[in-house]
């Protein structure tokens, strides 16, 4: 027997049986959400009356009129007016096994066992230590030097520690290098950072950041030239003055434009050459390639320096090598994180790492091409409507119409009424935006939800 108290407890009969109760009422909740299905006319009004006062309280209407009654069943989705839709924008990007998910409940379940709701700086629990080692483990691969894992609880901060660490290391070097169009999030120095003007409308200056043009693929060759052309320019401009290239490899605000790996690494030489070091920025493409990470997929383990993630780990971390590994004081928060996103994050890696869903043949890669096909039939069968799809993997987007903000935004709510979540991304032109909830989205899902699409383009 165990001599800790706590692995006791887990293996109580008690708390089994209750986990097994749990799972059971789940699976009976979850048999009358099998479609899409319109809001309950009883409450309606209440509803509505909800989403005023949840405007009125945080100071903005919410995007969409959503509010989750708190179930769901994979890609499917309940709200509290009684409609059920399909989520495949899976909160940006988060909801990665979709909804109500039996090994969620259960990893909520034992972390609602132990001693308190949040990890953090002064008091770490095994679960992180887990999952570290995990993360380590899947970073390291191959000829990776990514050595740390720093755990985190949002993209931004994960970003926000990456460019501590970084600019420690490289002192006094203190500019930034990226692509145009990124997104790095909305913090002070992560909006700096960010490629949109409005967000840091009326705050300071924090980051001095240089923007090269990215990767186009109608002119591999000509758009290689023009940003190796933009990056030698900004380094005769700014001598020894860059700590660090932060590279999105697919860009997901813009409307998913992907890389290509000769691209990435004609840059990375250069940087190397002048001491300037790689970050990727994988906050949203983490887990969503037929690798774990976008890197691996391009082929460029041997060249990164930094890598951060988010969303579909729940925690979000920021990955180092020895080189830039930081000072003691410099890394630290008060929460890392809940330990039922720490146990979740667990679940999720165990998921994507044993369940197929990497590779050619695996479920990634399976369910991006028969969205991927539907769509170019439908591209195909309304030229006018309908341009691409575009994207990578899980991360998949069209134009619609002709791109402009105030078609696509009406294109995404007609969707939205029609029983489908997406969003837009991007401008000249703005497209719509899907992540898929890998984990628990169907090829049946994905054929209906296409349907559905099409419905709302003719």
């Amino acid at each position: 027997m165990s001599s800790l108290n706590f692995e006791q407890l887990k293996k109580d009969k008690r708390v089994i049986e209750a986990k097994r109760l749990l799972k059971e009422a789940l699976r009976e909740a979850q048999e009358n959400i099998v479609e899409v299905k319109e809001a309950n006319p009883d409450l309606v009004d209440t509803y509505n009356q909800l989403l005023k006062e949840a405007g009125r309280l945080r100071g903005r209407d919410l995007f969409f009129p959503y509010l989750g009654s708190g179930l769901g069943k994979g890609a499917l989705v309940e709200l509290a007016d009684g409609s059920v839709k399909y989520d495949f924008i899976s909160g940006i990007g988060v909801h990665y096994l979709g909804h109500s998910h039996k090994g969620l409940l259960e990893s909520s379940v034992d972390a609602a066992l132990e001693d308190t709701i949040m990890q953090g700086n002064l008091q770490q629990g095994l679960s992180s230590v887990e999952l570290l080692r995990r993360l380590v483990d899947i970073a390291s691969q191959g000829s990776s030097r990514l050595a740390h894992c720093f755990l985190t609880s949002s993209g931004a901060m994960a970003n926000e520690n990456a460019f501590k660490a970084i600019l420690q290391k490289k002192s006094p070097a203190s500019r930034f290098l990226a692509f145009r169009k990124c997104f790095s999030g909305r913090t002070l120095a992560t909006g700096q950072m960010t490629d949109k003007p409005e967000i840091r409308a009326g705050l300071p200056t924090v980051l001095n950041i240089d923007y090269l043009p990215f990767y186009d693929a109608t002119q591999p060759e000509m758009s290689t030239h023009a940003t190796v052309k933009a990056l030698q320019e900004h380094l005769s401009e700014h001598p020894g003055e860059y700590a660090a290239m932060v590279f999105e490899l697919i860009q997901g605000e813009g409307g998913y434009y992907p890389g290509e790996t000769e691209f990435f690494k004609s840059i990375i030489q250069i940087l190397k050459e002048n001491n300037i070091a790689v970050m990727i920025d994988e906050i949203q493409t983490f887990g969503r390639t037929k690798d774990f990470f976008a890197f691996q997929y391009f082929k460029l383990e041997e060249y990164v320096d930094v890598v951060t993630i988010g969303k579909m780990a729940q925690v979000c971390a920021t990955f180092f090598t020895e080189d830039i590994n930081p000072k003691a004081g410099l890394l630290s928060q008060t929460f890392t994180s809940s330990t039922a996103a720490i146990n979740a994050a667990t679940v999720i890696l165990d998921e994507v790492a044993n369940g197929g869903y990497l590779g050619e043949e695996g479920k990634i890669n399976q369910y991006s091409l028969r969205f991927i096909g539907h769509l170019q039939q439908l591209s195909a069968k309304y030229p006018d409507q309908l341009q691409g799809p575009f994207g990578v993997g899980a991360m998949i987007g069209f134009t619609a119409f002709d791109g402009s903000m105030e078609k696509s935004k009406a294109f995404i709510f007609k969707l939205y009424e029609n029983g489908v979540l997406s969003f837009v991304a991007g401008k000249d032109p703005t497209r719509i935006r899907f992540l898929m909830p890998v984990g628990g989205v169907t090829l049946e899902d994905i054929d209906q939800v296409c349907r559905i699409i099409e419905k709302v383009l003719m």
